[in-house]
């Protein structure tokens, strides 16, 4: 990893931290064990990008990390809502090197643990002991509920997609990420726009630089599910093509290779049972069309995007929102 790099990963730790506390402080409660489940995940791992999202938009617009970190708090318990029932709803055994929510407590905790999450999160954002101003209160909660509408939209078109024989589009894949994961990343920047009280332009410009983040941040992620090192995403290798993940380096791949390179990738697509040697085999083919490259400049465009979407305010919170979108499209995890 490269100076600039590791210095931006400071950045969101050293802001993750300022997060935490704040954020467990909100899930405590009785029973113990369905606390200790919502807070299992958030205390075992995660970067915190999407608070680091809401505490440097607020920040650019001139309010304060005070002012930003209920939404912050909200958008990373709704964050963490999601990994749980995603982890559900695909029998995953394990996330950030540690067991699963459910698997860990139970499958009827695990559930009731992502439904305390989501609960926890809008009462944190409407919560009047908070000193927020009720109009801006009522906009977070609006921009919170939208994205969390369209998270769900996402991940039902996420799962057709799954069932269909034929390989989607490029566009279908955008739309379906647009919604599953970006809508978050819009919701941490609107959100943290929001919390500064500023205007309803700031607020677009800064939902449109967390949109165009969130589909790069994606498109990245569904790279790394191909050339990953095991040791460090923590995932078998090959797994994406195992499962017959439909994500764009697969589709590029597919659509990319000729007769017997696009047999040996087809024959290692969504199929469980195959060899660890055809799966590596799968991959070979897949790194030999440029894919790594091809994905990098996919995402680069929407970064683009997302740079001009802020050109016109100046401060450090700026800088490091631009250095963020260097960190996301050159990461290895």
């Amino acid at each position: 990893m490269g100076v600039e790099n590791r210095t931006q990963l400071n950045n969101i730790v050293k802001t993750a931290k300022k997060v935490d506390s704040f954020l467990l402080s909100r899930l405590k409660g009785e029973p113990s064990n369905l606390y200790k489940a919502a807070s299992y995940l958030i205390e075992h791992g995660g970067k915190r990008l999407r608070p680091y999202l809401v505490i440097k938009s607020c920040e650019l617009l001139g309010g304060s990390t005070r002012q930003a970190l209920p939404a912050a708090a909200a958008i990373e318990m709704i964050h963490n809502f999601t990994l749980v029932h995603d982890d559900i709803m695909d029998n995953d055994e394990v996330r950030h090197g540690v067991p699963t929510v459910h698997v860990k407590f139970g499958m009827p905790v695990g559930i009731l643990a992502g439904d305390i999450l989501f609960s926890r999160a809008f009462e944190t954002i409407s919560n009047l002991d908070i000193h927020i101003p009720k109009e801006v209160r009522i906009s977070l909660i609006s921009a919170l509920s939208r994205a969390c509408s369209e998270v769900c939209e996402g991940q039902v078109l996420d799962i057709s997609m799954a069932k269909l024989k034929s390989i989607p589009t490029e566009l279908q894949y955008i739309k379906m990420i647009e919604k599953k994961t970006s809508s978050l990343f819009v919701a941490s920047c609107a959100m943290g726009a929001i919390s500064a009280d500023t205007t309803k332009s700031d607020v677009r410009r800064l939902s449109s630089y967390g949109k165009n983040l969130g589909i790069a941040f994606q498109i990245i992620d569904d790279l790394i599910g191909i050339i990953g090192d095991p040791k460090i995403t923590k995932k078998p290798v090959g797994n994406d093509i195992r499962e017959g993940k439909k994500s764009l380096p697969i589709l590029l791949a597919i659509k990319l290779a000729k007769g017997n390179e696009r047999k040996i990738i087809l024959n290692a697509f969504g199929n469980a049972s195959i060899s660890r040697n055809k799966v590596e085999k799968a991959m070979e083919v897949i790194s030999s069309l440029g894919i790594e490259k091809t994905v990098r400049e996919r995402a680069s465009c929407h970064l683009n995007a997302a740079r001009k979407s802020i050109y016109k305010y100046d401060n450090s919170a700026k800088e490091d929102l631009l250095s963020l979108l260097d960190f996301v499209v050159e990461r290895s995890l």
